[in-house]
């Protein structure tokens, strides 16, 4: 007669020391910590939080997120909104994020605006983010850096709000394209003279010479298209900006209308056109 065989016996047996279960919650308890820890140092290694962003959140695990962020020493409250504030308006200073920041207050909880054009992001004290469009993937990132103790804040300059429409100007590169202009009309220039060479000195038979001629003025010709479209792209560039600072301007006056109505309805300070909240200095 074949003895039965239990089969979880066998499958127990058969575990690695690490694939079985835990004999008591301690021992469960420390292994879960050693593989937080393994994979926070993995994590740590793969994503630099000294330039995180909303591309390096958004490819990042549900598992990786909890071991990199400790819940129990995030930064909450009225603490949390001064550093995603000052960290927000830095933001917004050098372009990286366009739009308004503002102080509110919801239910009469303080908490913090940001919206553009493309869309808004409320924060709240508890770090909770409600919102919709692009600037709420920005501001989701920024929140969760400012929630870390570790995490240093960038400087916010004084004016750290947008410009007013009328003050961005064209020709931010045009040092570049008058250096380009020079190298093209010298290029011009050389195969112009070696052309006349070639055709009114007789002496000057070799073949090679209309050849380095056309070459030299085809790469002027070249360089001046280039420097033509760079002006080009820059004056559109320009006004695409222009067109979005004027745009916000008019959202600004009127207040968005995708903002919650509760939003709308608290708002109560008297903030400029760049940004700069001027009722909270």
């Amino acid at each position: 007669m074949t003895p039965h065989i239990d089969k979880s016996m066998t499958d127990t047996a058969d575990r690695t020391p690490s694939e079985r279960p835990a004999s008591n919650p301690g021992e469960a308890k420390s292994a879960d910590a050693s593989d937080i820890e393994s994979l926070r140092a993995k994590v740590e290694e793969k994503y630099d939080f000294d330039d995180f962003g909303p591309t390096e959140m958004a490819e990042m695990s549900y598992e990786e997120w909890e071991a990199a962020f400790d819940p129990d020493t995030w930064i909450v409250g009225e603490e949390l909104l001064d550093r995603v504030e000052q960290e927000l308006r830095a933001r917004v200073s050098i372009r990286e994020i366009f739009g308004i920041i503002e102080r509110i207050q919801i239910n009469s909880e303080d908490c913090l605006l940001a919206y553009s054009d493309e869309g808004y992001a409320i924060i709240y004290p508890d770090g909770s983010i409600d919102g919709d469009g692009t600037i709420r993937r920005d501001v989701e990132s920024t929140v969760a850096l400012c929630s870390m103790e570790e995490y240093d804040l960038m400087e916010s300059p004084v004016d750290s709000g947008l410009p007013n429409p009328q003050e961005v100007v064209e020709g931010s590169g045009e040092f570049g394209n008058f250096m380009l202009q020079i190298v093209a009309a010298a290029q011009l220039l050389v195969g112009v003279g070696l052309l006349m060479s070639w055709i009114f000195l007789p002496s000057l038979e070799t073949i090679v010479a209309p050849v380095a001629a056309g070459v030299f003025i085809l790469i002027g010709i070249f360089l001046f298209v280039v420097v033509a479209n760079a002006r080009l792209s820059d004056r559109f560039r320009v006004e695409e900006f222009r067109a979005r600072l004027a745009a916000l301007e008019r959202i600004k006056r009127e207040r968005p209308a995708f903002l919650p109505e509760e939003a709308v309805g608290s708002h109560e300070t008297n903030t400029s056109v760049n940004g700069v909240d001027q009722n909270h200095e």
